[in-house]
């Protein structure tokens, strides 16, 4: 399989509950060969998080760290009216944005109720990738899913966190097995992340690369095995 050249969704101190800074993280990504990488931390919601004041200074950051192309966004919450958690002012301060439900600040809705809320938020145009959609305890409906990504351009994750702790997030494994089926079926990319908590952790997708070759899912479709094709779908 060819290698990973980007980590697009990954956490610093400014979160409140990850352990490195943004040059930490930027120089354990340069030591795994990444080319780019984007810091996201978490949208209001998440105890700990950064405040939304946050967001409004990236000008200050050089661009490049240890060789590696920083980007900016959030892994901003679903809410349960459908909105996202991170108001409209500092969501054009990034560079995309992440829509991910978690369930500290979102109850569960039901199948459907909850996939409409996620695509909801899929339709923001600053919303390029949906985190984590793996975890039983606020079920989706793949099917419908899949289809919303296409149209709204926004890459489903394969999250390696997940895989990692895949017993603590209910129907995890089934989940992505459907999902990637599904994306195979209807030619729907997808991104694989390492949710980095930890400069440790950057990089790093051991569990999702050998995920993605069991399922035979095919490797034109994961957007972050080429620098060029994974700037031009989050950026252009």
């Amino acid at each position: 399989m060819k290698p990973m050249t980007g980590d697009m969704h990954m956490h610093t101190i400014a979160s409140g509950h990850a352990y490195g800074t943004i040059r930490e993280m930027a120089q354990s990504a340069a030591a795994h060969q990444m080319e780019l990488i984007g810091i996201t931390e978490h949208g209001p919601g998440i105890p700990g998080t950064c405040d939304p004041f946050y967001f409004c200074n990236f000008e200050v950051i050089p661009k490049e760290l240890y060789g590696v192309r920083v980007y900016h966004g959030c892994e901003i919450n679903v809410l349960n009216d459908g909105t996202l958690s991170l108001e409209e002012r500092w969501i054009q301060r990034l560079d995309y944005g992440i829509a991910g439900i978690h369930t500290l600040c979102y109850d569960n809705a039901g199948r459907e109720k909850n996939t409409d809320n996620l695509i909801s938020c899929m339709r923001h145009p600053k919303i390029r990738i949906v985190s984590h959609p793996d975890d039983d305890r606020t079920p989706l409906n793949y099917e419908r899913l899949v289809r919303a990504a296409k149209e709204t351009h926004t890459a489903l994750e394969l999250n390696e966190s997940s895989l990692r702790k895949y017993d603590r997030r209910l129907n995890c494994l089934d989940n992505y097995r459907t999902m990637l089926r599904l994306c195979r079926e209807q030619n729907t990319p997808i991104i694989i992340n390492s949710d980095a908590h930890d400069p440790s952790e950057v990089g790093l997708f051991r569990r999702a690369v050998r995920f993605i070759e069991e399922n035979r899912f095919p490797e034109e479709l994961i957007l972050n095995n080429g620098r060029e094709k994974l700037e031009h779908f989050l950026f252009d």
